[in-house]
């Protein structure tokens, strides 16, 4: 099983981690599939609204629900990531990849959905897989993977240097 994963306490760095590795894996002309999660800054308001840009094109979708500033619930919106999550495992069976990257094991996947199943569809397809780890959901993760995942220091070249690929040539 070829899974790996970044846990970073830092704010922003996991995401920032597997959307540059996006990046490079792409300049190197490797197939994509997954998402990498972008955060965007609204006026006015104290959280910023979640995107998830599909791999390999980057179309992007909203996964957050507008709650108002003085919510203080999950403003994640599950039926929004759930349409991603097809739309990945859709990508998955049609396109082929070489990687598949997930912006992070989260809450959904911790609880049995999300992209939980196309993380597993890949491993079985004997795919590479790379995902954020958000530390509070790491027991449900290691329960999940078996202990068998490996963690990595949150730097792209981490990722590559694990893939295989080296550092040499990232551009």
């Amino acid at each position: 099983m070829r899974l790996a994963y970044v846990s970073s306490l830092e704010r922003g760095r996991n995401d920032a981690v597997v959307a540059e590795v996006a990046r490079l894996l792409q300049a190197r002309g490797l197939r994509l599939v997954g998402v990498v999660q972008r955060n965007v800054e609204r006026p006015g308001r104290t959280d910023c609204d979640m995107r998830l840009a599909l791999l390999p094109d980057g179309e992007a979708t909203s996964i957050t629900q507008d709650l108002g500033n003085a919510a203080d619930g999950c403003r994640l919106d599950a039926g929004a990531l759930e349409l991603a999550v097809a739309e990945v495992a859709r990508r998955l069976a049609a396109d082929g990849a070489d990687v598949l990257l997930i912006n992070k094991f989260g809450k959904q996947e911790a609880e049995g959905r999300g992209f939980r199943d196309v993380i597993a569809e890949a491993l079985v397809r004997g795919l590479p897989v790379v995902l954020g780890l958000n530390p509070e959901n790491a027991g449900a993760f290691h329960e999940f993977t078996e202990g068998a995942a490996t963690e990595l220091p949150a730097d792209p070249a981490s990722v590559l240097d694990w893939l295989s690929l080296g550092t040499a040539s990232a551009a």
